[in-house]
């Protein structure tokens, strides 16, 4: 059995964050989502393109408008998005409103990948579970679970996303 190809964007967010030692900071160094997919053995066929690396509290009007335009024009009708956390559910809402003929699927961590104990790994092989079984619309895949775009919540006193 062959699956559809699946795009993967990148956009920063707590997966691809790096820890400097030396003076305690987090930034941005390159994505890890492709050594991710490698230690998954994930088999199928995806592309991975990162469409910026940033912290999703940073994140503008611009570069989602950017975001949606990358899935509009890509010729997948299946993508995920590596991103934030913070800012998840904004995102989705701009997709969920603009794009209704291909299914997305955002995910992220709450945890570094490099800090070895992050839900990363999972919630990306979540994602990509979800993005090839649901029906097209925009959703949010963290802990085993999917969310509809709109129906969706990030609890901060708890860390989990939960539906509304």
């Amino acid at each position: 059995m062959t699956s559809e190809p699946i795009r993967v964007f990148v956009t920063g967010g707590t997966f691809d964050k790096e820890y400097n030692e030396l003076t305690g900071q987090l930034f941005f160094q390159d994505t890890h989502v492709p050594e991710m997919l490698r230690l998954g053995r994930c088999l199928l066929d995806t592309e991975v393109r990162t469409l910026m690396m940033i912290d999703s509290l940073h994140m503008t009007e611009d570069d989602r408008r950017a975001i949606a335009a990358q899935c509009r024009n890509a010729r997948e009708t299946r993508i995920v998005i590596a991103h934030g956390t913070d800012t998840m559910v904004e995102t989705a809402a701009h997709l969920g409103r603009e794009i209704q003929d291909k299914t997305i699927v955002l995910t992220g961590a709450m945890v570094p990948y490099k800090f070895g104990s992050s839900d990363g790994l999972f919630n990306l092989g979540s994602a990509l579970a979800f993005v090839q079984t649901l029906p097209h619309g925009v959703y949010i895949a963290m802990n085993g679970r999917w969310f509809a775009w709109d129906r969706v919540r990030k609890n901060r006193e708890k860390g989990i996303f939960e539906a509304l």
